[in-house]
């Protein structure tokens, strides 16, 4: 995980896990609609429809996206990258987010489950999104509050 963390990341991991939540359209293969496709309606207000007509103007899927990105391309798919890059995402950090990869989160999430997780599931997603989520929420308050950070862990 290489993300900046910040209190506007964390809100738009949960923000997306919401919406995920709650039966918004998910369908793996749309670049729209997809893991990153959710997380970028969530940062950029772009429907799915727009993000996945923006990403065929290049070939490739977000992973090969992502490695083919480039600032000044003047795309629109690397503009929309560009503005989830802004809020501290890496490229790296979305593509774990396609396919549920990032060891760090994984780790965070019970034995059972971790092993289990499926990249083109909903309910894999929203809980990969709330685990990652809960993990740069303690990575921010540790290093904003040491005695607290102490607090929370004793609680874990």
């Amino acid at each position: 995980m290489t993300s900046r963390v910040s209190l506007p990341l964390i809100q738009a991991l949960r923000d997306t896990a919401r919406r995920l939540a709650s039966e918004a359209p998910y369908q793996w293969g749309h670049m729209g609609s997809c893991n990153c496709g959710h997380l970028a309606q969530t940062i950029t207000s772009l429907t799915k429809a727009e993000i996945h007509t923006q990403a065929l103007q290049r070939y490739g899927d977000w992973e090969r996206q992502l490695v083919d990105y480039c600032p000044t391309s003047g795309l629109p798919f690397d503009q929309t990258i560009d503005e989830m890059l802004a809020l501290g995402f890496s490229r790296e950090d979305l593509t774990h987010l396609e396919k549920l990869g990032d060891p760090a989160v994984r780790h965070t999430i019970p034995f059972e489950r971790r092993n289990a997780l499926r990249h083109n599931q909903r309910d894999d997603v929203v809980l990969y999104l709330r685990a990652w989520a809960d993990l740069l929420e303690r990575q921010l308050v540790a290093v904003s509050q040491p005695a607290l950070h102490e607090e929370v862990l004793a609680e874990v």
